[in-house]
């Protein structure tokens, strides 16, 4: 970055140079993403529930889910559920603010949720919650 705006500083007059500005502009985006992920780190709370007996869906627990929904019967899915940035699909961790995740919480080993989805609604039972 610092590299950037150097060599845009030797191409001539700042007031006129579009790539100095570029460069300045982007310098103070990736500072201002800097500032905003320090202050979410100085905030992290650690959540562990190891050692701990869950019976009901909680923030962090591990959920595995049969869809018992017609067409999709029988399909078993496992999710953990975690904060909005660690949210990964690809690992089977869902944000604590999606529609699944949100339908989950409170619900114990058993219980049957409705999810809206965009592509409608899913039903899902609860088989086992794993800290």
């Amino acid at each position: 970055m610092i590299g950037e705006i150097a060599e845009a500083r030797a191409l001539g007059d700042l007031s006129e140079n579009a790539e100095y500005h570029a460069a300045r502009e982007k310098q103070g985006f990736i500072e201002g993403r800097i500032m905003e992920l320090e202050d979410k780190l100085s905030r992290v709370q650690i959540i562990d529930l190891k050692n701990q007996k869950i019976n009901k869906v909680v923030f962090g627990a591990c959920v595995s889910l049969m869809d018992v929904s017609d067409e999709a019967a029988g399909e078993e899915k496992k999710y953990r559920i975690v904060g909005d940035l660690e949210a990964d699909i690809k690992n089977n961790a869902i944000s604590i603010s999606s529609p699944l995740a949100k339908s989950l919480i409170n619900k114990s080993v058993g219980d049957v949720v409705t999810v809206n989805l965009p592509k409608g609604e899913r039903y899902y039972e609860v088989k086992e919650i794993l800290p």
